[in-house]
């Protein structure tokens, strides 16, 4: 009788540490469990998510994962610190631009794709959405700095290391050069609606490629040497006019080095092309505020 009761017993715990380590191996780690915190905004009726960044520190520039294909305005490593920020979810659509700036002032060359990208956007065009954008949801929207962009682009504190924003493969996270004809969109079959491919670990879309994105910072280092200004007062009162604003992300027309997260191209405020967009950024506090 007590043997029975005593093999019954070893059963019973037996089949209690099975369930148990059943349970620890089915659960997701900490990334996986904790969804993306998503805020839904709405303007002349059109919806728009905006992701949460949280703030962290993390290693910008040609880190090691990016290999060869390093610039050298890539160089050299070194440590930012980033505050917790709202980014696009996706680039800004054409559907959003219209619903922002109206239909009849849409630049894009690939027309008939509202899901897909603006382009045809200079930086300062991005500047007048984003401050039309602020007026009509009372909320200061403006463009990312060069910082945040590539802090988001790695995945944040999520970051896996990722050669191009998401994966070290860039057919699974982008469209470029190679794979954007083999499916086509739009009029002239070149963007792509966004969110098609594979999100980053922040849930981010189309970070690399499809349309280079704007920055708001201006590119100074062809203005400088060794990481020191070329001269002790530049830049000079007004000199900004001359600078050019920095594009990040690379395009469906650029190469796969182009993709990379710590790639860095610049151009004119006033430059705008097919390849061109941009994606938007809301600080921490406004929100904040809104909630309470």
């Amino acid at each position: 009788m007590h043997e029975n009761i005593s093999n019954t017993n070893r059963i019973n715990c037996l089949i209690l540490l099975f369930v148990l380590s059943c349970a620890m191996a089915c659960t997701p780690d900490k990334s996986e469990q904790e969804p993306n915190l998503t805020k839904t905004f709405t303007v002349n009726g059109e919806n728009f998510e905006m992701v949460l960044v949280e703030g962290g520190t993390f290693m910008m520039g040609g880190t090691k994962e990016q290999g060869k294909d390093c610039e050298e305005n890539e160089k050299t490593v070194h440590e930012e610190k980033v505050d917790s920020f709202y980014i696009g979810k996706y680039e800004v659509t054409q559907r959003l631009w219209n619903a922002v700036i109206g239909s009849e002032h849409n630049p894009s060359f690939n027309t008939g794709c509202d899901d897909c990208p603006v382009e045809g956007v200079s930086w300062n065009d991005a500047q007048v959405f984003v401050t039309k954008l602020s007026i009509l949801t009372k909320l200061p929207f403006r463009l990312p700095t060069e910082t945040e962009w590539e802090y988001a682009a790695r995945g944040g504190k999520r970051s896996k290391g990722y050669k191009y924003s998401g994966s070290h493969d860039i057919d699974k996270v982008a469209w470029y050069v190679d794979n954007y004809q083999k499916k086509k969109s739009g009029d002239k079959g070149t963007t792509h609606p966004v969110g098609m491919k594979q999100p980053n670990e922040l849930g981010l879309y189309d970070m690399s490629g499809n349309v280079w994105e704007w920055c708001e910072d201006l590119y100074t280092k062809e203005y400088q040497q060794n990481g020191k200004s070329v001269h002790s007062g530049w830049p000079f009162k007004g000199t900004h006019l001359y600078f050019r604003r920095v594009l990040r992300g690379g395009s469906w027309g650029g190469t796969a080095k182009g993709c990379r997260v710590s790639y860095v191209d610049y151009d004119m405020g006033s430059y705008s092309d097919e390849y061109g967009g941009f994606r938007i950024v809301l600080g921490l506090i406004p929100v904040q505020k809104l909630e309470n």
